[in-house]
């Protein structure tokens, strides 16, 4: 599912997130930035090691923050960790919304015109698929009406449940607000 807002797009895609050749994907990370189970176990088995080696060297940082590292040997040129967590392991709305305001803006920051983003916080850190998606395609939709370099951004879920809450919650946000346009 893919939705057109001004000069850029929302998509929504059920899959791997460490198989997305957009220029950045995203890791759901805790403050110390050390990659452990879920999103970030998976991008360090495919991404390599490094991945880590060059995020930890970073960190640690405030929960809500966000670090760029290289991708490694993933199809992505980038890896950006999210900070949404600290090390109880736990978020919730504000950690979640800050962490995904530092990832859009480090994203323009750097010129990327493509980012891949997974369910932020809704595996280890225990929080709400529905509020998930809320606060992170509000965000998306939002940024990307102002944003003068990225273009794309692509939520990748591997769980079928949460694809589908996230499916649900943009086609209630382009119904009552009409950003854009359904492809």
């Amino acid at each position: 599912m893919r939705f057109l807002i001004d000069h850029g797009s929302i998509e929504i895609v059920q899959g791997d997130i460490t198989d997305q050749d957009t220029e950045a994907i995203v890791n759901a990370a805790n403050n110390h930035l050390w990659m452990g189970a879920g999103v970030a176990g998976a991008i360090k088995r495919k991404g390599g090691v490094e991945i880590e080696r060059e995020a930890v060297a970073q960190g640690p940082v405030e929960v809500g923050q966000a670090v760029l590292t290289s991708g490694g040997a993933l199809k992505a040129r980038y890896v950006i960790h999210a900070a949404v967590m600290g090390q109880d392991l736990h978020t919730d709305a504000e950690k979640i919304t800050s962490a995904m305001q530092s990832v859009l803006r480090l994203a323009e920051e750097k010129h990327m015109s493509s980012i891949s983003f997974p369910a932020l916080g809704t595996g280890i850190g225990g929080f709400s698929p529905f509020h998930c998606a809320k606060i992170m395609l509000t965000d998306t939709i939002g940024f990307l009406q102002r944003s003068n370099h990225l273009k794309h951004v692509r939520f990748v879920l591997f769980d079928k449940k949460i694809y589908d809450v996230f499916e649900e919650e943009l086609k209630l946000q382009f119904s009552s607000k009409r950003h854009g346009d359904y492809l």
